[in-house]
């Protein structure tokens, strides 16, 4: 048997057995210092206001200074944030909170974002290959926490996020390969 015929048929075992491992997969990671969410609900965790500082923060994997993945929130949006309603008492708010509010424009906020997503294609090869029916499997989680600080001691804590994040993309193009073409074609009716 020649390598043509070789490769002819371990094609067709591949197309009609619906092989998944020649299907494409891929990963987006946000880089972030934890492996887990877990590790990252730990981390914020053992931030305590009043008593962390922002080098003790910047240890446990927050760290403001370093710019990845870490938004600096001005004073008028953090009080926007943390005050959605400006009818509430200011001896009602949280007590770091409330600190924010009277020290003014020295507070500031960071926000911290870290996510990690595995994306694996599953189905026939030869129907995703050809465009017609593709579906992708995505799994991960999601970590977002946002620091009040001033003078430079931790006035506030809160963190949220999706521990466990799976769904299922699915994408149908009765057109195949064809389907970008017949939009495009489309598009341009309409313009």
């Amino acid at each position: 048997m020649n390598v043509k015929a070789i490769l002819s048929t371990l094609f067709a075992a591949c197309v009609l057995t619906g092989c998944t491992s020649m299907l494409p997969r891929g990963s987006a990671d946000t880089p972030s210092p934890f492996d887990t969410y877990a590790d990252a609900q730990a981390a914020a965790e053992r931030v305590l206001p009043f008593k962390t500082s922002v080098q003790q923060l910047a240890s446990l994997g927050f760290d403001p200074a370093n710019g990845r993945n870490v938004t600096l929130i001005p004073y008028p949006e953090i009080v926007a944030r943390l005050v959605p309603y400006s009818g509430v008492p200011l001896e009602q708010l949280d007590e770091g909170v409330r600190a924010c509010v009277l020290a003014k424009s020295a507070c500031r906020g960071y926000a911290f974002l870290f996510q990690r997503e595995d994306r694996r294609r599953e189905g026939g090869f030869l129907a995703d290959f050809l465009n017609v029916h593709r579906v992708t499997h995505v799994t991960g989680w999601r970590f977002e926490a946002l620091f009040a600080v001033t003078d430079d001691t931790v006035l506030f804590r809160n963190f949220a996020g999706d521990a466990h994040v799976e769904r299922l993309e699915k994408q149908t193009n009765p057109l195949g390969p064809l389907q970008p073409a017949g939009e495009a074609a489309g598009s341009l009716l309409v313009h």
